[in-house]
């Protein structure tokens, strides 16, 4: 085991870890120490996560997530606050050709990482994402995933919760994620298309938990958040958008 400091730093616990590593999922956490182990046992169970590492960046200074981490196979490290700063450092420690940035609260497909793959084999792609979907019945729940993944298929810009993956070589060529407090998947998408690269939607779903519209109301939370998207093409800095957007 090795293990150096708080912040910036990373514990790998489990030192015969495999050399074949072709993919990097990347999930940064802030206070998720209820559900970490959940995640992490699903994903191990994935086809083909031989062929993948899982590092859990936590943004929190007490660290309370990574704390509370079971498996042996896992890397973790901590680094400030901050979904984007959290996934840039993670992508800088990732071994895999290809970075899949998850978050917490997503269940990725089990095949996740062959329908990945069948994508990244075909050179026009910098990467990609799943369609959305959302673990609740609710009407209201069922029309906002539906709009998503209309929205998706007409803009081809995905959004952090559908699992965004891109290779590792495009992502630092173009520069990382924009370290702002929100929109970060968004700038990002727009940029790769801007440099000229692909991005292709997968027509699987990943699965998101329903916790943030429970505690936002989806009414409420879906009418904010296309009111900040709307700013944010108009040229509102996401600084500014930060103020009107609760934190979940």
């Amino acid at each position: 085991m090795i293990k150096h400091g708080n912040s910036g730093s990373f514990t790998f616990k489990n030192s015969s870890h495999s050399t074949i590593c072709r993919y990097s999922i990347v999930i940064p956490v802030l206070h998720e120490g209820d559900n970490i182990n959940k995640i992490i046992d699903y994903l191990q169970t994935i086809d083909e996560i031989e062929l993948s590492e899982i590092i859990v960046v936590d943004g929190s200074p007490e660290r309370d997530t990574i704390q509370k981490i079971r498996s042996d196979t896992v890397m973790s490290m901590g680094s400030e606050k901050g979904r984007a700063v959290q996934m840039n450092a993670g992508s800088r420690v990732a071994r895999g050709e290809i970075l899949l940035f998850l978050h917490a609260d997503v269940i990725i497909p089990r095949n996740a990482v062959s329908c990945i793959g069948d994508v990244i084999a075909e050179e026009k792609y910098a990467g990609g994402a799943f369609e959305l979907g959302i673990d609740s019945e609710k009407f209201m729940l069922k029309l906002i995933e539906r709009f998503a993944n209309f929205r998706t298929s007409i803009t081809g810009i995905p959004y952090g919760d559908q699992a965004i993956f891109i290779r590792k070589k495009i992502f630092h060529e173009i520069g990382d994620f924009r370290e702002i407090p929100i929109m970060e998947d968004i700038e990002m998408m727009e940029r790769i298309h801007k440099s000229g690269h692909s991005i292709k939607i997968i027509p699987r779903k990943v699965i998101s938990s329903p916790r943030r519209w429970g505690k936002e109301g989806a009414v409420y939370g879906t009418l904010r958040n296309w009111y900040l998207r709307l700013l944010y093409h108009m040229g509102v800095e996401p600084e500014s958008l930060i103020k009107n957007y609760k934190d979940n």
